[in-house]
C-alpha cells in the first residue's frame, strides 16, 4: 500500500490471496481439522434417550403460556406438556417426573438447549 493504492485495495488484495493455491497450500492453520463425522448410536430401547425442548412465547390459554417438549430418539414420539414461563427449575422436575417417570422411569440422557 505503500507503493501503490486505489479505493478497494485491503479487499482486492484479501480476494486474491484467499484465492492463491500457493498460499492455501502452505498457510499455516492454527486447528487441526475436523476429520470424519460420527453417527450418533441408536437407541435400543425406548423413552432411554431423551430430548427436551421449550415452546415460549405463546399466547395465554388457561393460564398456560408454554410447552415442554419431551422427545424420544428411538420411537420419534413426543408428549406435549403446557406450563407457564414463570415455572422455576423445580416446577419442570414435577412436570418431568409427572409426565415421564411415572410411565417409562429412569431414562440414561436427556439433552436440552437450554443449558445446566
Amino acid at each position: 500500500m505503500r507503493n501503490y493504492w486505489w479505493l478497494g485495495v485491503i479487499r482486492d488484495v484479501g480476494r486474491y490471496v484467499e484465492r492463491c493455491d500457493l498460499y492455501q497450500r502452505i498457510k499455516n492453520r492454527p486447528k487441526e481439522p475436523v476429520g470424519k463425522l460420527k453417527l450418533n448410536k441408536v437407541p435400543e430401547k425406548l423413552w432411554i434417550h431423551l430430548i427436551v425442548d421449550f415452546i415460549t412465547k405463546l399466547p395465554v390459554v388457561i393460564g398456560k403460556d408454554m410447552i415442554l417438549v419431551i422427545y424420544d430418539r428411538l420411537s420419534k414420539m413426543t408428549y406435549f406438556v403446557a406450563t407457564t414461563e414463570k415455572t422455576l427449575v423445580k416446577g419442570f422436575m414435577r412436570l418431568f417426573r409427572d409426565n415421564m417417570w411415572k410411565l417409562h422411569r429412569l431414562q440414561e440422557s436427556i439433552v436440552s438447549d437450554r443449558g445446566p
